[in-house]
């Protein structure tokens, strides 16, 4: 357990930043906007991955498959803040 908290706020930035340059467009964020939108990302790709595939038995193992649901999971998230904050305006 206390493995994936590490890896999930060491990492967070890192896939915050990753779903930042593959979606294309202007997103002026703080470095802990970044930071929570990876650990957010995370989370929800984590979340996803679970209810598509069935929980894993082998609780906070890092898996290729979670680092890829983890970019997939913020590039969801960086794309429905996006669509917030259009509306909002």
């Amino acid at each position: 357990m206390i493995w994936f908290i590490l890896v999930l706020l060491v990492f967070g930035f890192i896939f915050g930043l990753i779903a930042r340059a593959v979606v294309p467009g202007d997103d002026s964020m703080s470095l802990f906007q970044t930071w929570a939108l990876g650990v957010g990302g995370s989370l929800l790709g984590g979340f996803l991955g679970a209810v598509i595939f069935g929980f894993d038995s082998d609780d906070g193992a890092l898996q290729a498959g979670g680092l890829i649901g983890s970019i997939i999971g913020s590039i969801l998230l960086l794309l429905i803040v996006r669509v917030v904050r259009k509306q909002s305006r």
